[in-house]
């Protein structure tokens, strides 16, 4: 339990503006709402998501080709990522004619709405929505609110940058250089961490949390996921392990991806390693404590969360674009390893496990980076910058 807010009062509304597109811009967005619960329990806090208050059309056009890209042609969304980077040919014009485009079919309704609500603070996860709040301001609305972002990702690109937001909630102090490089005063932005689940503050240790979990005390835990919707190599990384010659036992959580769960369940009693098959589950902070080592793709909640249980990381088969980032982040921060091929996985892990200390050091190194308090930390960050604004607005 988190000790409550007495330095200043919190506003009696907060919004927290999201897109559910996959699910780790709605975790941070529930994050936030926990902590913000305990520490000003005052507080109401309204989380919406954004594309619920757009048209059926551009919800279906925005995030439908999105999701279809990520999935028939994922190069093709990461060369998009990269030619609208800073400095590339489309972080500027398309970013603003995009911009223009959601503010006109969403401002109108959100905006009734967060007018009704009259939030003290509104909190953007995605950049979609702090694009439609920015343009808000800029027109002379929403003045009257503290506007904060939080990056979800262990990187800075352009889409999220604003130059009305009163503040930036980011991973590491690294950022803050990035956000310098766009004109964004440093002052703005607070490298409290990437907002996790509470519950990764308080997470018991690896031998109890096996026992909770009903796993083997002795042998190793691979933890594998995919994000909530249970995407990249799974099945081919839980195939692969799962006849190799390695002591250790497999978790492997399919998020909402019910087909990948039946297809695991149906090929768990075939393989040599134990095979445990989850669903969606809200114990991942229980998963991660009773784990040696996590096999993912890199989606930015997923390397905080894991980085906040001081749990190793192997990438395999990143998303191009901000998971390719993330991928990188961690590798230099001697937290994980970015596997390219899938065929160099398995000599990848018999690295690690007979070069002696060579776990322990990686871990030691994601305790280093972790911020299991980040959505705390960020809670108060948004709390103080509230009680500043409101100092000045008198």
């Amino acid at each position: 339990m988190a000790e409550a807010i007495v330095t200043s009062r919190g506003p009696e509304t907060a919004v927290i503006l999201s897109v559910s597109a996959g699910t780790g811009h709605m975790q941070a967005a529930r994050a936030i709402e926990l902590a913000m619960q305990e520490l000003s329990p005052a507080t109401r806090v309204v989380t919406l998501d954004t594309f619920k208050y757009t048209t059926p059309l551009l919800e279906k056009l925005i995030l439908g080709t999105y999701m279809e890209m990520l999935r028939l042609s994922p190069q093709l969304y990461g060369y998009l990522y990269q030619q609208s980077e800073r400095g590339r040919l489309l972080a500027g014009t398309a970013k603003q004619e995009f911009n223009r485009l959601l503010n006109r079919f969403t401002a109108g309704k959100l905006i009734g709405l967060i007018e009704s609500l009259r939030p003290g603070i509104i909190l953007c996860t995605h950049p979609f929505p702090l694009g439609v709040m920015d343009a808000l301001r800029s027109s002379g609305l929403l003045t009257g609110c503290l506007l904060a972002g939080v990056i979800t990702d262990f990187t800075v690109h352009a889409y999220w940058v604003f130059e009305h937001v009163d503040i930036y909630i980011v991973g590491t102090p690294e950022l803050v250089g990035e956000f310098a490089a766009f004109g964004i005063d440093s002052r703005v932005v607070r490298p409290v961490g990437i907002p996790v689940l509470p519950a990764f503050a308080s997470q018991p240790d690896r031998t109890a949390a096996r026992a909770a979990l009903g796993l083997d005390l002795q042998l190793p835990v691979l933890l594998l996921m995919g994000g909530g919707l249970g995407m990249g190599a799974m099945l081919d990384v839980a195939t692969l392990l799962g006849h190799a010659d390695l002591s250790c036992q497999i978790v492997c959580i399919a998020g909402r991806n019910t087909v990948l769960q039946d297809k695991l369940s149906r090929m768990a009693p075939e393989l040599r390693q134990p095979l445990h098959v989850v669903g969606y589950t809200e114990q991942v902070p229980l998963y991660m404590a009773a784990s040696d080592l996590l096999i993912s793709k890199a989606g930015g909640l997923t390397c905080a969360e894991a980085l906040a249980s001081g749990l190793p990381m192997v990438v395999v088969s990143p998303l191009p674009g901000q998971e390719e980032r993330n991928a990188q982040f961690l590798a230099a921060a001697g937290a994980g390893v970015y596997v390219k091929k899938l065929s160099h996985l398995l000599p990848v892990l018999q690295d690690i496990f007979r070069s002696p200390g060579c776990l322990a050091r990686m871990a030691d190194a994601a305790r280093r980076y972790g911020r299991p308090r980040a959505a705390y930390d960020s809670v108060q960050c948004l709390l103080q910058g509230y009680a500043a604004w409101q100092a000045v607005a008198r």
